[in-house]
């Protein structure tokens, strides 16, 4: 079984999404899935029509209804080396004291993180037959995410990233064939009765061709559901000239600057984040250390982060994207939803994988009012 490499988050970007995807010619795995029965099952944007936050009428996740989350993606079983002394090049090696295993993907670090402040979750997705011992996908089970969208491929394994994080950034290698052809899943009937019971669905998936899936998009719309999307760093998917097709069904989309400057050829992040607006109806920038920013009928906003020391970038982003639609879920106004996007964006770099250093609640809240 070939590896592929694979590049994440932009050139020297951190806050980006999971994976580069490349979905043409592939064979379809799809025909001998079996869908999984495990447990669980939060609501909307408001506008910000005044910047000053009312710390004490913040309401928990599930206090408009708890319909909640539902996560559409790629999951993978990651292995994260850290404190690396060095970046081997080809035919060198280094050897490092530190490393870790997580759940891996956008879809698992969003999950995990939203699940974890309170807002009801479930995900979507295939994995292997082997994926069900492993303490990644135990995680999740205990989290109280529910996998009952999910289905077991019985020949195919699990997709694996081996991840190396080195001064603040990351380089990947990923084995990801099972996840071939993954907009099949969509139609399924355990998939389906998910997609359903939840208020807002977030897909965490490259989403090549833009065009086939903003099809499979627009009818998930036309059922009245919230939907974001994180593409990633994939160039075949960013600069497609079927892209705007796809952002028109979407209320949320997440990219980092180089994916927001990639999608619209703006020189600036600005001048991106304008861009990305006329097309989807909140474009959220994430910019690392530098914060956020949202266009929102028409006003750019601006937010900053907290100051944190780097560990491991990898799926900052993708809790970035947890804390925001945990938030937005809240009926929290945008402003807030931005400050709790970039709280669980800085946290997560502090620990190796994106879902090891999760705020409770009420830490999540006392950092959110540090941010000004």
């Amino acid at each position: 079984m070939p590896f592929q490499l694979r590049y994440r988050g932009g050139p020297s970007k951190i806050g980006g999404s999971r994976r580069l995807n490349n979905s043409s010619n592939r064979q379809n795995p799809c025909k001998h899935w079996h869908h999984n029965d495990s447990v669980f099952s939060a609501n909307r944007f408001v506008p910000v029509r005044n910047s000053a936050i009312i710390w004490d009428v913040i309401t928990p996740a599930n206090a408009p209804n708890d319909r909640g989350l539902a996560v559409f993606g790629e999951f993978f079983l990651d292995l994260v080396l850290y404190d690396l002394p060095s970046v081997p090049r080809l035919g060198e090696e280094v050897k490092t004291t530190s490393f870790a295993r997580f759940p891996g993907g956008g879809l698992a670090t969003t999950a995990l993180v939203a699940s974890h402040l309170g807002t009801p979750t479930r995900i979507i997705t295939i994995v292997g037959q082997d994926a069900l011992p492993t303490r990644e996908w135990q995680k999740l089970l205990q989290s109280g995410v529910s996998t009952r969208g999910c289905e077991f491929h019985p020949t195919l394994p699990t997709a694996m990233t081996v991840c190396a994080a080195f001064d603040g950034d990351r380089m990947m290698i990923t084995y990801d064939k099972i996840n071939r052809n993954l907009e099949a899943l969509l139609s399924h009937k355990a998939a389906q009765a998910q997609i359903r019971s939840a208020r807002h669905l977030h897909l965490a998936c490259a989403m090549a061709p833009p065009g086939k899936w903003a099809r499979l998009i627009r009818k998930l719309r036309h059922t009245g559901i919230g939907l974001s999307a994180d593409l990633g760093w994939n160039p075949e998917t960013l600069r497609s000239p079927q892209l705007p097709s796809l952002l028109r069904e979407l209320e949320f989309t997440f990219p980092n600057e180089s994916e927001a400057k990639a999608m619209t050829g703006g020189r600036t992040v600005e001048a991106a984040a304008r861009e990305l607006a006329r097309w989807v109806r909140v474009p959220v920038l994430k910019l690392g250390v530098d914060g956020c920013l949202a266009v929102a009928d028409g006003k750019v906003l601006r937010v900053k982060s907290i100051r944190v020391r780097s560990v491991d970038a990898t799926g900052s982003g993708d809790a970035f994207n947890g804390g925001f639609l945990h938030g937005h879920l809240a009926g929290w106004p945008l402003e807030d939803c931005l400050r709790a996007g970039n709280v669980c964006g800085a946290l997560a770099a502090t620990k190796a994988g994106g879902s090891s250093a999760i705020p409770t609640r009420k830490k999540l809240r006392e950092l959110m009012k540090k941010i000004h």
